[in-house]
């Protein structure tokens, strides 16, 4: 897992750049699944764990249906032995 996304200091020894390199792939991540979204594409377990840098068994055990940053995942349908996701733009909800 990337040290952006798991949420811990650790990335505080890379250098500048390196850190800017890991904020433009975690930009590149969330355009793609930004374009999976607004195109209706259906991805695989497999693909959406990429995408999620997770292990694929992370992203069957979550259930049908959970948010993941601006998204809700949704299992669609099993097509042989894939199981489909689709992936939905949720608006964070205002600050109270």
């Amino acid at each position: 897992m990337s040290e952006l996304s798991n949420g811990n200091n650790m990335g505080e020894h890379l250098s500048r750049d390196e850190r800017v390199r890991q904020l433009e792939n975690m930009i590149k991540t969330l355009q793609i699944a930004d374009q999976i979204s607004q195109n209706g594409y259906l991805i695989t377990s497999s693909e959406l764990a990429d995408l999620m840098d997770i292990n694929a068994s992370a992203v069957t055990s979550r259930g049908d249906e959970w948010p993941w940053r601006n998204w809700l995942v949704s299992r669609v349908r099993r097509e042989g032995n894939q199981i489909l996701w689709q992936l939905e733009r949720i608006e964070p909800r205002p600050e109270k």
